[in-house]
Order: structure tokens, then sequence, then C-alpha cells
């Protein structure tokens, strides 16, 4: 198996913080630099930003796992998109830190899965730096403090145009903000996993990070468990 640090060694990742945008624009966003990313018109770029009240029910979608009907949505502000990556619905909203990870993957040893296990590490890492244990669930995408989830993770791999591999898209949705879990999750099924929680890291910490100061720490770990300089 070739690692994504062996793949994607010596080269450049554009990462930044670009504060809060609506979903709409930011998935628009992520399909033109996918597109460009793949003619080598622009750098590898992870892109890292919150976004208004938001559900996003992916390709394994189960609308019944939406608890809220359009009026409750329409009263409470919460936009709703049917999208394209993998997995079932989630929640976006201010005090959650979302990471798009747009980059090149070549087709030469990939591990698609590999792919996912580095970007649950790169997380379970920044959180070690708190002393805090994130772990996995063999059955499900993620990171887990105990049995609640704090960073769910969807992506899509696209097929690249120009070269033999993919361009991911979608990424990974790392709670901060404390409360979080009744600000959105309450009105779904996260994931479609009932069992099991969800928290936030300044739930569990007492902290007030916010969501700029997460993403400055992780974009340096991000960078390093894929090879970037």
């Amino acid at each position: 198996m070739q690692k994504p640090e062996q793949q994607l060694s010596q080269k450049q990742l554009d990462a930044h913080y670009i504060g809060t945008l609506d979903y709409k624009e930011a998935w628009d966003l992520q399909k033109q630099y996918v597109k460009e990313i793949d003619k080598e018109e622009r750098s590898e770029t992870l892109l890292l930003l919150q976004h208004p009240p938001t559900y996003t029910l992916g390709t394994d979608r189960h609308p019944e796992h939406l608890l809220l009907n359009d009026a409750a949505l329409q009263e409470q502000g919460i936009a709703l998109y049917e999208i394209d990556r993998g997995g079932d619905i989630t929640y976006h909203g201010p005090g959650q830190l979302v990471g798009y990870p747009l980059i090149y993957l070549d087709a030469a040893g990939l591990d698609l899965h590999g792919y996912l296990r580095n970007v649950e590490e790169v997380i379970i890492e920044w959180l070690s730096q708190y002393g805090i244990k994130g772990t996995r669930k063999q059955q499900y995408t993620g990171v887990w403090v105990g049995d609640e989830k704090i960073t769910a993770i969807g992506v899509k791999f696209n097929r690249s145009r120009q070269r033999r591999g993919f361009i991911t898209s979608h990424g990974f949705a790392l709670n901060i903000k404390s409360g979080i879990a009744s600000d959105g999750f309450s009105g779904i099924v996260p994931c479609g996993i009932q069992e099991f929680g969800v928290t936030s890291f300044n739930d569990i910490t007492g902290d007030q990070m916010t969501v700029e100061e997460a993403a400055a720490q992780i974009a340096p770990i991000f960078k390093r468990h894929f090879g970037f300089v």
C-alpha cells in the first residue's frame, strides 16, 4: 500500500480558514476547485470554514432520519441539501469546523479506505494534544470520544479526467462549540446512528476554543499526515 504521504511528498497545500460560507456556495466552490486541481491550474487545497445551519443528506441517505418537516426547517432557519458525498444525514452549523480537503490521490497503490483513516488520524492527533482520547468505531467512519461522536466524515472521490487517480472533495465536520448537539443534531438521527450521541470539544474540556483557533492548529497536522510541505 502506498501511503498518502508518499504520494503527495514535496507538494504544496493551500490551507486556509475562510470564515462562514453558505453551503451551496461552498459546494459549488469545491466543484470548481476540483476541476482546476485536476488540470493542475490550482494548488491542492484544504478549505476550512463554518456553515450556517444546514442538514446534508449523502448518497446513503435515509430521509426518515430527518425528524423535522418542511415547516419546522423553515421556522428554525435550517437549509437542507441532498449531496454527492458518501454517508447519511448530518448537521453543519456555527461552532463547527468543516474541512474540505481537495487533493489528488494517484491511482498507483491507492487505498481509499486508508485516506479516510488518515483524515480520522488528523483529528485524533489534535485531540490527543489536549489529553482527549479520540477513537474509531469499527463499523462507522468518524472520530469518537467514548460513545459520542465529535467528528463526522463523508467524502467523494472524483475521478480525474486528466490523470490516473482521484481528486477528493467534501471531508470532515469537527464539533467545537458547547451545546452544538442540541443546536441542530436533535432534529436528525446523525449519520443514521441511533445508539450513540454527539459531543463537542468545548463540552468535553469546558474551554472556549474558537473554530478559527482549531483551524489554525489542525492545518499543519493535516499537512504533515498527507505529506505536504
